[in-house]
């Protein structure tokens, strides 16, 4: 397909996207529809968007790469999520719902201090700039091997165009305009998925002898794995990972939670998370099943892609024009999900958390700060994301993702499970040091224990980390402390 055509198809989407803003903007400028969107979101069109924010381009790209070396072990992980997302409906939404809060990080800071509300959301915009940047490096990259590269475009006007792009159709309206995006860019990408098992499900023969039967047979479906627990595969790790990693990624994380907070109310809310759960363990399994297509058909005609090269160049190159276009516009979606949602959130917790602009100032000066915020985090993102252009090589992108979670969100957990489960009162002043020492000391513990013991931490890193961090709590708790008003 000729460069120009696939310009076309962005600048279409881009359209659409446009016009969504154009629409969900109305109510005019102000900071309660951009970071609340007046809580006056249906739930079923927040269950359905955030299902695209979660996968991102991570999934749509890293998942299918992963069945390869991996088979359908991260299942095992998605069985985690379903716990974790209970965790959340039934402990965490109350919570926020009952606070009426904006960042949820405004927790902290009434249970504990500004201190540890200041790390709460510290260790939020560190996690979600990288991870953010992560997702969109791997769509980036794509798209400059497929289009620009071909147009002699460079990479870093790749990433400042993609950026550029979504700053226009967030700037004014926020959080209402992502609802509506994320719910179309979700439904661009599973038509993707579709399209292109569809197409593998004729060319292998699938048909035969029918798709359950096919993937079930196949030594690359193995799901669960009990035998070695050394393994950074082991179920149980998987699992409690899977488990830890929707809680603090989705829970405790400003964008994920951010959607859940427009809803119109706390049972509104909590039927989004029930019903979002169900759909999203579905997809992840089509997204395996696409990668054991995926990595059949390559391996059948001695194909020379794998992991994250996967799905793009079988799409580009092998599977047809129709295969292609679809996903492209999965792709894009993908990008575009991942990405917008990210740069409304951490626009929302740095002008609300950082910069406490709903306390110091009036509402016409408060548009003007989240505004210059807005552009002062979109030009970081380029920066981080043109930075791992020279950092990342040969790994799948999905998994260095989860691990570097483990590392950032780790503190989140451990200071959260402190406030909601125990009530102690602490010495706020110390919390840093105990939320910086933690990944540290985590670190040390993962390397030595994979070199004495050959025992591999893998995605539980994050249990450790959050353990430490609770543990190092238990030290800064204030004698004869009383029980705290907000968890009693």
């Amino acid at each position: 397909m000729q460069p120009i055509y696939i310009l076309l198809i962005i600048a279409a989407y881009f359209g659409l996207l446009i016009l969504i803003s154009y629409l969900t903007g109305k109510d005019g400028d102000n900071n309660e529809t951009f970071f609340k969107a007046k809580r006056q979101s249906p739930w079923y069109v927040v269950a359905f968007g955030m299902i695209g924010a979660s996968l991102s381009g991570v999934t749509f790209i890293s998942v299918p790469g992963w069945v390869e070396a991996s088979q359908f072990s991260y299942m095992q992980v998605v069985f985690g999520y379903i716990l974790g997302y209970f965790i959340i409906g039934t402990v965490l939404l109350p919570l926020y719902y009952r606070l009426n809060l904006t960042s949820i990080y405004t927790y902290l800071g009434e249970r504990f201090g500004s201190n540890s509300y200041k790390t709460g959301s510290s260790f939020f915009l560190i996690s979600r700039v990288v991870g953010a940047s992560f997702r969109l490096f791997l769509i980036a990259n794509v798209l400059q091997v497929i289009i620009f590269d071909e147009m002699g475009i460079p990479f870093w006007a790749t990433v400042t165009l993609t950026i550029i792009l979504i700053w226009l159709y967030t700037f004014k309206s926020g959080i209402k305009t992502i609802v509506w995006t994320d719910t179309l860019q979700t439904l661009f990408m599973l038509i993707a998925v579709g399209v292109a098992t569809y197409s593998l499900y004729h060319d292998l023969g699938v048909a035969e002898v029918g798709i359950v039967k096919y993937i079930s047979q196949s030594d690359l479906s193995q799901m669960f794995f009990f035998d070695n627990f050394k393994s950074a595969e082991y179920f149980w790790k998987q699992f409690f990972s899977g488990a830890f990693i929707a809680v603090v990624m989705t829970g405790l994380d400003q964008d994920m939670m951010q959607k859940n907070l427009t809803c119109k109310s706390l049972k509104d809310a909590q039927k989004n998370m029930f019903w979002f759960t169900i759909v999203l363990t579905i997809v992840n399994f089509f997204f395996l099943s696409l990668g054991l297509l995926l990595t059949v058909y390559g391996q059948q005609y001695g194909i020379d892609a794998n992991k994250d090269d996967l799905f793009p160049v079988l799409a580009k190159d092998y599977l047809g024009t129709g295969v292609f276009i679809f996903f492209l516009i999965g792709l894009i979606a993908a990008a575009y999900s991942s990405a917008d949602s990210a740069l409304t959130s951490l626009t929302t917790s740095f002008s609300v958390d950082i910069l406490n602009i709903e306390k110091k100032y009036d509402e016409k000066k408060q548009v003007r700060i989240r505004k210059l915020v807005h552009v002062l985090v979109s030009l970081l993102l380029i920066l981080v994301i043109i930075t791992f252009k020279y950092v990342i090589k040969n790994e799948s992108v999905i998994a260095k993702l989860f691990v570097f979670a483990g590392y950032t969100y780790g503190p989140l957990l451990g200071l959260f499970s402190f406030g909601l489960f125990t009530k102690w009162k602490i010495n706020d002043r110390f919390v840093p040091l105990v939320a910086v020492l933690s990944p540290v000391l985590s670190y040390i513990i993962a390397d030595r224990a994979l070199a004495w013991f050959d025992f591999e931490f893998g995605f539980i890193i994050l249990l450790l980390n959050g353990f430490l961090t609770f543990c190092g709590l238990t030290l800064l708790i204030k004698s004869n402390s009383p029980k705290h008003p907000v968890t009693s």
